[in-house]
Protein backbone atom coordinates (compact mmCIF):
# COMPACT_ATOMS: atom_id res chain seq x y z
CA UNK A 1 0.00 0.00 0.00
CA UNK A 2 1.28 3.43 -0.93
CA UNK A 3 0.91 6.40 1.41
CA UNK A 4 0.37 10.01 0.39
CA UNK A 5 0.04 13.34 2.14
CA UNK A 6 -3.48 14.61 2.62
CA UNK A 7 -3.41 17.81 0.61
CA UNK A 8 -0.56 20.00 1.81
CA UNK A 9 -0.70 18.68 5.37
CA UNK A 10 2.02 16.56 6.92
CA UNK A 11 -0.43 13.75 7.64
CA UNK A 12 0.01 10.67 5.48
CA UNK A 13 -2.89 8.44 4.51
CA UNK A 14 -3.15 5.21 2.57
CA UNK A 15 -3.82 5.37 -1.16
CA UNK A 16 -7.25 3.88 -0.46
CA UNK A 17 -9.68 4.94 2.24
CA UNK A 18 -12.17 2.41 3.63
CA UNK A 19 -15.65 3.89 3.55
CA UNK A 20 -17.75 2.57 6.42
CA UNK A 21 -21.27 3.37 5.27
CA UNK A 22 -21.75 -0.32 4.41
CA UNK A 23 -21.08 -1.37 8.01
CA UNK A 24 -23.71 -0.59 10.61
CA UNK A 25 -27.33 -1.64 11.05
CA UNK A 26 -29.83 -3.17 8.65
CA UNK A 27 -32.49 -1.11 10.40
CA UNK A 28 -31.06 1.85 8.48
CA UNK A 29 -30.60 0.15 5.05
CA UNK A 30 -31.25 -3.51 4.23
CA UNK A 31 -27.92 -3.89 2.38
CA UNK A 32 -25.83 -2.80 5.37
CA UNK A 33 -23.66 -5.42 7.12
CA UNK A 34 -24.06 -5.84 10.87
CA UNK A 35 -21.08 -5.69 13.21
CA UNK A 36 -20.11 -9.38 13.12
CA UNK A 37 -20.30 -9.40 9.33
CA UNK A 38 -18.28 -6.18 9.14
CA UNK A 39 -15.29 -7.17 11.27
CA UNK A 40 -13.47 -9.17 8.54
CA UNK A 41 -13.40 -6.07 6.32
CA UNK A 42 -11.60 -4.04 8.98
CA UNK A 43 -9.17 -6.90 9.53
CA UNK A 44 -8.47 -7.18 5.81
CA UNK A 45 -8.07 -3.41 5.44
CA UNK A 46 -5.48 -3.24 8.19
CA UNK A 47 -3.66 -6.28 6.81
CA UNK A 48 -3.47 -4.54 3.43
CA UNK A 49 -1.98 -1.43 5.00
CA UNK A 50 -5.05 0.81 4.89
CA UNK A 51 -4.81 3.35 7.70
CA UNK A 52 -7.59 5.72 6.58
CA UNK A 53 -11.21 5.11 7.61
CA UNK A 54 -14.20 7.31 6.75
CA UNK A 55 -17.64 7.25 8.34
CA UNK A 56 -20.39 9.75 9.32
CA UNK A 57 -22.84 10.25 12.13
CA UNK A 58 -25.75 9.77 9.75
CA UNK A 59 -24.60 6.29 8.65
CA UNK A 60 -26.89 3.79 10.40
CA UNK A 61 -27.80 6.65 12.76
CA UNK A 62 -24.46 6.47 14.54
CA UNK A 63 -24.03 2.68 14.61
CA UNK A 64 -21.39 2.84 11.87
CA UNK A 65 -19.21 5.01 14.11
CA UNK A 66 -19.70 2.64 17.04
CA UNK A 67 -18.67 -0.39 14.97
CA UNK A 68 -15.63 1.39 13.53
CA UNK A 69 -14.52 2.49 16.99
CA UNK A 70 -14.79 -0.97 18.49
CA UNK A 71 -13.06 -2.60 15.53
CA UNK A 72 -10.05 -0.29 15.65
CA UNK A 73 -9.80 -0.57 19.43
CA UNK A 74 -9.65 -4.36 19.15
CA UNK A 75 -7.42 -4.60 16.07
CA UNK A 76 -4.71 -1.96 16.42
CA UNK A 77 -2.19 -1.50 19.23
CA UNK A 78 -2.08 2.30 19.02
CA UNK A 79 -4.73 4.86 18.15
CA UNK A 80 -2.10 7.03 16.45
CA UNK A 81 -1.56 4.39 13.76
CA UNK A 82 -4.85 5.16 12.02
CA UNK A 83 -6.58 8.20 10.55
CA UNK A 84 -10.24 8.39 11.51
CA UNK A 85 -12.55 10.61 9.48
CA UNK A 86 -16.19 11.26 10.23
CA UNK A 87 -18.77 13.81 9.16
CA UNK A 88 -21.52 16.00 10.57
CA UNK A 89 -24.61 17.58 9.04
CA UNK A 90 -27.41 15.02 8.84
CA UNK A 91 -27.21 13.91 12.44
CA UNK A 92 -28.87 10.81 13.84
CA UNK A 93 -32.42 12.09 14.24
CA UNK A 94 -34.40 12.92 11.11
CA UNK A 95 -35.47 16.56 11.10
CA UNK A 96 -35.18 16.87 14.89
CA UNK A 97 -34.84 20.50 15.97
CA UNK A 98 -31.17 21.59 16.17
CA UNK A 99 -29.91 18.05 15.47
CA UNK A 100 -28.89 18.64 11.89
CA UNK A 101 -27.17 21.29 9.82
CA UNK A 102 -23.99 23.26 10.49
CA UNK A 103 -24.91 25.62 13.31
CA UNK A 104 -22.37 26.12 16.10
CA UNK A 105 -24.70 24.30 18.47
CA UNK A 106 -25.12 21.25 16.27
CA UNK A 107 -21.45 21.02 15.26
CA UNK A 108 -20.33 21.03 18.90
CA UNK A 109 -22.99 18.53 19.97
CA UNK A 110 -22.44 16.29 16.95
CA UNK A 111 -18.69 16.21 17.48
CA UNK A 112 -19.07 15.21 21.14
CA UNK A 113 -21.49 12.44 20.23
CA UNK A 114 -19.20 11.16 17.47
CA UNK A 115 -16.24 11.10 19.86
CA UNK A 116 -18.29 9.06 22.33
CA UNK A 117 -19.52 6.59 19.69
CA UNK A 118 -16.03 6.17 18.23
CA UNK A 119 -14.53 5.80 21.70
CA UNK A 120 -11.66 8.19 20.97
CA UNK A 121 -10.35 11.45 22.38
CA UNK A 122 -9.97 13.18 19.03
CA UNK A 123 -11.03 12.93 15.38
CA UNK A 124 -8.29 13.16 12.78
CA UNK A 125 -10.45 14.58 9.97
CA UNK A 126 -13.82 16.15 10.81
CA UNK A 127 -15.86 16.95 7.70
CA UNK A 128 -19.01 18.87 6.90
CA UNK A 129 -21.15 16.40 4.98
CA UNK A 130 -23.03 18.95 2.87
CA UNK A 131 -23.44 22.71 2.52
CA UNK A 132 -25.90 24.36 4.91
CA UNK A 133 -27.88 27.12 3.21
CA UNK A 134 -29.49 28.17 6.50
CA UNK A 135 -26.35 28.83 8.55
CA UNK A 136 -23.83 31.64 7.96
CA UNK A 137 -20.53 30.34 6.68
CA UNK A 138 -18.68 32.31 9.36
CA UNK A 139 -20.61 30.54 12.11
CA UNK A 140 -19.72 27.12 10.71
CA UNK A 141 -16.06 27.96 10.17
CA UNK A 142 -15.56 29.50 13.59
CA UNK A 143 -17.15 26.48 15.28
CA UNK A 144 -14.88 24.10 13.36
CA UNK A 145 -11.87 26.28 14.17
CA UNK A 146 -12.73 26.13 17.87
CA UNK A 147 -12.93 22.32 17.74
CA UNK A 148 -9.41 22.24 16.35
CA UNK A 149 -8.18 24.66 19.00
CA UNK A 150 -9.67 22.53 21.79
CA UNK A 151 -7.90 19.43 20.45
CA UNK A 152 -11.05 17.46 19.69
CA UNK A 153 -10.29 17.64 15.96
CA UNK A 154 -6.94 17.58 14.14
CA UNK A 155 -7.99 18.66 10.62
CA UNK A 156 -11.23 19.71 8.95
CA UNK A 157 -12.62 18.73 5.56
CA UNK A 158 -15.67 19.32 3.40
CA UNK A 159 -17.84 17.27 1.08
CA UNK A 160 -19.97 17.85 -2.01
CA UNK A 161 -20.95 21.44 -2.73
CA UNK A 162 -20.59 24.02 -5.51
CA UNK A 163 -17.08 25.25 -6.14
CA UNK A 164 -18.02 28.87 -5.44
CA UNK A 165 -19.24 27.82 -2.00
CA UNK A 166 -16.02 26.02 -1.22
CA UNK A 167 -13.96 28.93 -2.56
CA UNK A 168 -15.82 31.29 -0.25
CA UNK A 169 -15.19 28.99 2.73
CA UNK A 170 -11.47 29.04 1.96
CA UNK A 171 -11.49 32.83 1.55
CA UNK A 172 -13.28 33.40 4.86
CA UNK A 173 -10.94 31.05 6.70
CA UNK A 174 -7.95 32.99 5.39
CA UNK A 175 -9.57 36.32 6.12
CA UNK A 176 -10.26 35.50 9.78
CA UNK A 177 -7.22 33.33 10.44
CA UNK A 178 -9.36 30.26 11.04
CA UNK A 179 -8.44 26.64 10.34
CA UNK A 180 -8.62 25.84 6.64
CA UNK A 181 -10.29 22.86 5.01
CA UNK A 182 -7.58 20.41 3.98
CA UNK A 183 -9.73 17.97 2.00
CA UNK A 184 -12.73 17.76 -0.30
CA UNK A 185 -14.80 14.58 -0.40
CA UNK A 186 -16.51 14.99 -3.76
CA UNK A 187 -18.57 12.87 -6.13
CA UNK A 188 -16.22 11.65 -8.85
CA UNK A 189 -16.08 8.58 -11.08
CA UNK A 190 -16.10 7.58 -14.76
CA UNK A 191 -19.81 8.26 -15.02
CA UNK A 192 -19.84 11.59 -13.16
CA UNK A 193 -16.97 13.91 -14.09
CA UNK A 194 -18.54 17.34 -13.67
CA UNK A 195 -16.08 18.02 -10.83
CA UNK A 196 -13.34 18.33 -13.46
CA UNK A 197 -14.81 21.67 -14.56
CA UNK A 198 -14.26 23.74 -11.41
CA UNK A 199 -13.96 21.86 -8.10
CA UNK A 200 -10.91 19.75 -8.94
CA UNK A 201 -8.93 22.68 -10.45
CA UNK A 202 -9.85 24.77 -7.40
CA UNK A 203 -8.62 22.10 -5.00
CA UNK A 204 -5.42 21.63 -6.99
CA UNK A 205 -4.73 25.37 -6.89
CA UNK A 206 -5.48 25.64 -3.16
CA UNK A 207 -3.58 22.51 -2.08
CA UNK A 208 -6.73 20.68 -0.94
CA UNK A 209 -6.64 16.89 -1.00
CA UNK A 210 -9.32 15.02 -2.96
CA UNK A 211 -10.89 11.93 -1.39
CA UNK A 212 -13.70 11.12 -3.86
CA UNK A 213 -16.77 9.20 -2.80
CA UNK A 214 -18.43 6.61 -5.01
CA UNK A 215 -15.45 5.93 -7.31
CA UNK A 216 -17.38 2.87 -8.60
CA UNK A 217 -20.65 4.82 -9.01
CA UNK A 218 -22.21 2.86 -6.13
CA UNK A 219 -21.51 -0.41 -7.94
CA UNK A 220 -22.82 0.71 -11.32
CA UNK A 221 -19.35 0.19 -12.79
CA UNK A 222 -19.08 -3.39 -11.54
CA UNK A 223 -20.16 -4.72 -14.93
CA UNK A 224 -23.40 -6.34 -13.82
CA UNK A 225 -25.91 -3.60 -14.70
CA UNK A 226 -27.93 -4.19 -17.86
CA UNK A 227 -30.43 -2.03 -19.67
CA UNK A 228 -34.08 -2.91 -19.01
CA UNK A 229 -33.10 -5.54 -16.44
CA UNK A 230 -33.64 -5.60 -12.69
CA UNK A 231 -30.48 -4.91 -10.65
CA UNK A 232 -28.56 -8.00 -9.59
CA UNK A 233 -27.61 -7.10 -6.01
CA UNK A 234 -29.63 -6.26 -2.91
CA UNK A 235 -28.06 -2.83 -2.67
CA UNK A 236 -28.68 -2.06 -6.33
CA UNK A 237 -32.34 -2.96 -5.92
CA UNK A 238 -32.98 -0.76 -2.89
CA UNK A 239 -30.47 2.09 -3.32
CA UNK A 240 -32.81 4.88 -4.39
CA UNK A 241 -29.97 7.41 -4.27
CA UNK A 242 -28.08 5.45 -6.93
CA UNK A 243 -31.22 5.12 -9.04
CA UNK A 244 -31.53 8.90 -9.15
CA UNK A 245 -27.93 9.36 -10.24
CA UNK A 246 -27.01 6.50 -12.58
CA UNK A 247 -29.80 5.67 -15.01
CA UNK A 248 -29.04 7.61 -18.19
CA UNK A 249 -28.39 5.83 -21.46
CA UNK A 250 -24.92 7.37 -21.56
CA UNK A 251 -24.19 5.88 -18.14
CA UNK A 252 -24.70 2.41 -19.57
CA UNK A 253 -22.45 3.28 -22.52
CA UNK A 254 -19.64 4.22 -20.15
CA UNK A 255 -20.19 1.09 -18.06
CA UNK A 256 -20.01 -1.04 -21.21
CA UNK A 257 -16.79 0.69 -22.28
CA UNK A 258 -15.32 0.01 -18.86
CA UNK A 259 -16.11 -3.70 -19.27
CA UNK A 260 -14.37 -3.68 -22.66
CA UNK A 261 -11.19 -2.20 -21.20
CA UNK A 262 -11.27 -4.60 -18.26
CA UNK A 263 -11.55 -7.53 -20.65
CA UNK A 264 -8.62 -6.24 -22.69
CA UNK A 265 -6.48 -6.07 -19.57
CA UNK A 266 -7.71 -9.36 -18.13
CA UNK A 267 -9.01 -7.75 -14.94
CA UNK A 268 -12.41 -6.93 -13.46
CA UNK A 269 -14.50 -3.85 -14.27
CA UNK A 270 -14.38 -2.59 -10.67
CA UNK A 271 -10.60 -2.65 -10.94
CA UNK A 272 -10.38 -0.58 -14.11
CA UNK A 273 -12.96 1.88 -12.75
CA UNK A 274 -10.90 2.39 -9.59
CA UNK A 275 -7.61 2.42 -11.50
CA UNK A 276 -8.97 5.29 -13.60
CA UNK A 277 -9.70 7.38 -10.49
CA UNK A 278 -6.28 6.53 -9.05
CA UNK A 279 -4.64 7.62 -12.30
CA UNK A 280 -5.71 11.22 -11.69
CA UNK A 281 -2.80 13.07 -10.01
CA UNK A 282 -5.17 15.40 -8.14
CA UNK A 283 -6.80 12.47 -6.30
CA UNK A 284 -5.37 11.66 -2.87
CA UNK A 285 -7.34 8.65 -1.66
CA UNK A 286 -10.64 7.45 -3.14
CA UNK A 287 -13.13 6.06 -0.66
CA UNK A 288 -13.96 2.43 -1.34
CA UNK A 289 -16.63 0.22 0.16
CA UNK A 290 -17.44 -3.44 -0.23
CA UNK A 291 -19.89 -5.99 1.12
CA UNK A 292 -17.95 -9.02 -0.18
CA UNK A 293 -14.37 -9.79 0.75
CA UNK A 294 -13.57 -10.96 -2.77
CA UNK A 295 -14.59 -7.56 -4.13
CA UNK A 296 -12.55 -5.86 -1.42
CA UNK A 297 -9.45 -7.85 -2.39
CA UNK A 298 -10.05 -6.93 -6.05
CA UNK A 299 -10.10 -3.24 -5.16
CA UNK A 300 -6.87 -3.49 -3.22
CA UNK A 301 -5.25 -5.20 -6.21
CA UNK A 302 -6.50 -2.40 -8.47
CA UNK A 303 -3.80 -0.16 -6.99
CA UNK A 304 -1.27 -2.12 -9.05
CA UNK A 305 -3.00 -1.48 -12.38
CA UNK A 306 -1.49 1.21 -14.57
CA UNK A 307 -3.71 2.30 -17.43
CA UNK A 308 -2.12 3.33 -20.71
CA UNK A 309 -2.99 6.66 -22.32
CA UNK A 310 -5.01 4.75 -24.92
CA UNK A 311 -7.03 2.96 -22.25
CA UNK A 312 -7.70 6.22 -20.40
CA UNK A 313 -8.83 7.83 -23.65
CA UNK A 314 -11.08 4.87 -24.42
CA UNK A 315 -12.67 5.02 -20.97
CA UNK A 316 -13.25 8.78 -21.10
CA UNK A 317 -14.41 9.06 -24.70
CA UNK A 318 -18.16 8.30 -24.25
CA UNK A 319 -18.68 10.87 -21.48
CA UNK A 320 -21.44 13.46 -21.86
CA UNK A 321 -22.22 16.38 -19.54
CA UNK A 322 -24.43 15.56 -16.54
CA UNK A 323 -26.61 17.69 -14.31
CA UNK A 324 -25.16 18.38 -10.87
CA UNK A 325 -25.52 15.20 -8.82
CA UNK A 326 -24.74 14.41 -5.20
CA UNK A 327 -24.84 17.84 -3.58
CA UNK A 328 -27.94 17.02 -1.53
Amino acid sequence: MKYVRLGTTGMRVSQLCLGCMTYGSKKWRDWVLEEQESRPFYERALEAGINFFDTADVYSNGVSEEILGRALKDLIPDREDVVIATKCFGGTHDNALNRHGLSRKHIFDACDRSLKRLGVDYIDLYQIHRFDYKTPMEETLEALNDLVRTGKVRYIGASSMHSWQFAKYLYLADKHGWTRFVSMQNHYNLIYREEEREMIPLCKEEGVGLIPWSPLARGFLAGNRKRDEDPATARAKSDEFAHRMYTRENDFEIADRNVEVANELGVKPIQTALAWVLSKPEVTSPIIGASKLTHFDDLIEACKIELSEDHVKKLEEPYQPHPVLGHV
